[in-house]
C-alpha cells in the first residue's frame, strides 16, 4: 500500500512547490477542477506518458481522485511504484474534501 498524505501535508507541499500532483481522473474531470498544478496523468497513461511527465523517478509525486473510496490514485501509484518511481504517495482524501475545505483549484479555462 502507498503511503498517505493529509490535506495539510499536501496543501504545504503544494505551496513550498516540493511536490507533482497527479490527478488520476484525468480527461473531462480534470478540465473542470484540478488542485493546483496537477497534471493529469490515468492508470491506462502511465506507461506511455510517466517519463515525460515524470522525469526525474526520485521525485516526490502525490496521486488524487475524487475521494478516499476512489480505487484510481491507488491504481496510478502502484503502476508508477512498478516503473521505479520511489517517492511516490496518494492524497489520504480527494479533490471533494480539497473543495469543502475551501482550498483552492484550478480548471483549464481559470484558475480559482
Amino acid at each position: 500500500m502507498t503511503a498517505l498524505i493529509s490535506r495539510d501535508e499536501l496543501k504545504a507541499a503544494i505551496d513550498a512547490g516540493t511536490v507533482t500532483v497527479v490527478d488520476a481522473l484525468g480527461g473531462e474531470y480534470h478540465a473542470q477542477q484540478h488542485l493546483p498544478g496537477a497534471i493529469p496523468l490515468t492508470e491506462a497513461e502511465v506507461a506511455e506518458r510517466a517519463a515525460e511527465l515524470l522525469p526525474d523517478k526520485n521525485a516526490p509525486i502525490v496521486t488524487y481522485c475524487s475521494n478516499p473510496s476512489c480505487p484510481n490514485s491507488q491504481a496510478v501509484a502502484n503502476r508508477l511504484t512498478a516503473l521505479g518511481y520511489t517517492d511516490v504517495r496518494k492524497y489520504r482524501e480527494g479533490i471533494q474534501d480539497w473543495v469543502e475545505a475551501g482550498l483552492p483549484v484550478e480548471s483549464l479555462t481559470t484558475a480559482s
